[in-house]
């Protein structure tokens, strides 16, 4: 028997939003009925918001998360060597980036199991995208440190290695610390910095701004519990 394939499958950003999704996802969902994902809810919520006519108790999701071992991928991934093919779902955007549905793709390649990435919407990219920012050079760092004197001393050193490569650094915050964290940023980097603020992309709220960091002091915009990337550039 032939092995099934892995597809990796992205979601939508901003939940509004279902019309982001290609065609080619579409199908490729309409035509699954094992998924990995990330959060149950939210992998249930999606696919009946595509309205492909499937019912959802008739689908089977595994729980793929920060917190599973990974002993317990093998057993996950069994069905693919039932020939199966297996979705992996985000609980945001894409799997695999900043998400750990990079554990099933790992496990794939160690078993010579076809991996399909299928396009999609991507917080990260789109925010980079918007920046105006160097796009060939670029390092996304995920959460910042929560510590004030961790995050500040980590805030300096980003900016050292913008301006030392010329490289766009990008990274996020738990929604609910959002203000706190552009607040230090403005506190804790140079003044002529260039920061930008990209928040809900792809929703009703999308709001999307580039400015140096002494222009932020008078720019108000709340970010409170709204998904929000930030990306950082130095000029060299």
């Amino acid at each position: 028997m032939s092995k099934g394939q892995l597809y990796l499958i992205p979601t939508v950003i901003s939940e509004k939003q279902t019309d982001v999704i290609p065609e080619q996802v579409r199908q490729v969902v309409k035509h699954t009925d094992y998924f990995l994902v990330e959060n149950l809810r939210t992998a249930r919520r999606f696919i009946s918001s595509l309205k492909l006519g499937l019912n959802i108790e008739e689908l089977h999701f595994e729980l793929l998360d920060k917190n599973t071992p990974v002993i317990e991928v093998e057993r996950l991934m069994k069905p693919v060597f039932e020939g199966r093919n297996i979705g992996v779902l985000s609980e945001s955007g894409c799997p695999g980036i900043a998400d750990p549905g990079s554990a099933a793709v790992k496990y794939a390649h160690a078993h010579n199991i076809k991996v399909v990435p299928l396009v999609g919407p991507s917080s990260i990219f789109l925010s980079l995208m918007a920046s105006g920012f160097n796009g060939q050079n670029f390092t996304f760092h995920g959460y910042l440190p929560i510590d004030k004197k961790a995050l500040e001393g980590t805030i300096r050193q980003l900016e050292n290695e913008s301006r030392k490569n010329n490289q766009t650094q990008i990274f996020i915050e738990a929604p609910y610390r959002n203000n706190q964290l552009l607040e230090n940023l403005i506190k804790t980097c140079h003044q002529e910095t260039s920061l930008c603020v990209a928040r809900d992309i792809s929703g009703d709220e999308e709001y999307i701004k580039t400015a140096k960091v002494k222009d932020w002091k008078s720019i108000q915009v709340e970010l409170h519990k709204v998904p929000t990337v930030f990306l950082l550039h130095v000029a060299q």
